[in-house]
């Protein structure tokens, strides 16, 4: 978490030998710029882990030097920024969720530096971008599965808060499932936390005995419940089945990629260009930013009708013929 060497005089030095400017060195020896990330929650958590990954991405490919801190509470996230903001960086990383007015009051202090922070309101000034998890539409090709799949023609799900980042993929996920099935009934439960296993478990064992037999897990712990309990489950996210102890039991995921989002706040960054800006398509499945995980063992299970449909559907969405509804009130359970 320590700076690497400061290259800007070393890059000055050879476009000055190559009798250039800056700008027209080659791109072997691009300037890296300084980026910081600031997570609330651990790395480790899914969330926050898909920026690290985007930004750790950034630096492997020698486009920036790289700092973060994790774990830092709304209550010391704005002095968290200020120490950022007087460190040399360019780009800052984060999530405003809750402190959104305070984070604009000091990104206006700082009008050099870029902000991309996670924030359900619009972009501020001329260097506020925002950003949310828009993979509602991976969602609702994962529900086309789900209503394909069933045998009780009810569906559960498990969420942190009733928030609209949460909601619009619940919505998308009922949506996909009622398009080849018009038959479906859904449990929605809200934990009340972002990261709580055993709440989770609970929640889902309640849905399942309740005659849910498939489940969409979009917090940690549904996937142990679904295992234990005998039925299929679908991700959210990361990928599931690999990386939360899910073989065998989730069908696919919906993934979410922040590499093409960061990678273009990088280079408009270092051109110059960067622009408070709603990175919601930089989210999505057109730029990139949103997938459907491989169905790995599962894959001999879905009926190939339902494949079909869903790469039917995926080719409409990535071509613009299809757009998934985005609906961010609260689902509630219907039965």
């Amino acid at each position: 978490m320590t700076w690497a060497p400061n290259r800007r005089s070393f890059n000055t030095m050879l476009a000055t030998v190559a009798g250039t400017s800056f700008l027209g060195v080659r791109p072997g020896f691009a300037e890296t710029i300084k980026v910081a990330g600031i997570y609330t929650q651990p790395i480790q958590q899914k969330w926050d882990a898909r920026l690290h990954q985007g930004l750790e991405a950034a630096k492997a490919k020698g486009e920036i030097e790289y700092v973060f801190s994790e774990k830092v509470a709304n209550t010391d996230y704005i002095r968290v920024l200020r120490e950022y903001c007087e460190s040399g960086v360019k780009l800052i990383v984060g999530e405003a969720f809750g402190i959104s007015k305070e984070a604009r009051k000091v990104a206006d202090e700082y009008p050099e530096i870029a902000f991309l922070m996670g924030d359900p309101f619009e972009p501020h000034g001329s260097n506020f971008a925002v950003f949310d998890n828009y993979i509602h539409e991976p969602c609702y090709l994962m529900g086309i599965l789900a209503g394909s799949m069933t045998k009780t023609n009810k569906l559960g799900m498990v969420g942190g808060y009733p928030i609209g980042e949460v909601n619009r993929l619940f919505h998308a996920f009922i949506a996909g499932a009622k398009s080849v099935n018009p038959n479906i009934e859904y449990k929605v439960t809200f934990i009340g936390s972002w990261y709580d296993p055993p709440k989770a478990k609970e929640a889902a064992f309640a849905q399942i005995e309740a005659g849910a037999d498939i489940m969409y897990a979009e917090r940690a712990g549904v996937v142990d419940a679904a295992r234990e309990k005998g039925v299929m489950a679908f991700g959210n996210v990361n990928d599931m089945n690999k990386e939360e102890n899910g073989t065998d039991v989730v069908v696919t995921s919906a993934l979410w990629h922040m590499e093409a989002a960061i990678a273009n706040a990088i280079a408009e960054v270092k051109s110059g260009t960067f622009k408070a800006a709603n990175y919601k398509e930089w989210t999505m499945m057109r730029k990139g930013g949103a997938s459907l995980a491989p169905y790995y063992e599962f894959d001999s299970k879905i009926p190939a009708a339902a494949k079909a449909k869903v790469e039917e559907v995926k080719a409409n969405i990535l071509s613009g013929a299809f757009d998934v509804e985005i609906n961010d009130t609260e689902p509630k359970s219907s039965f």
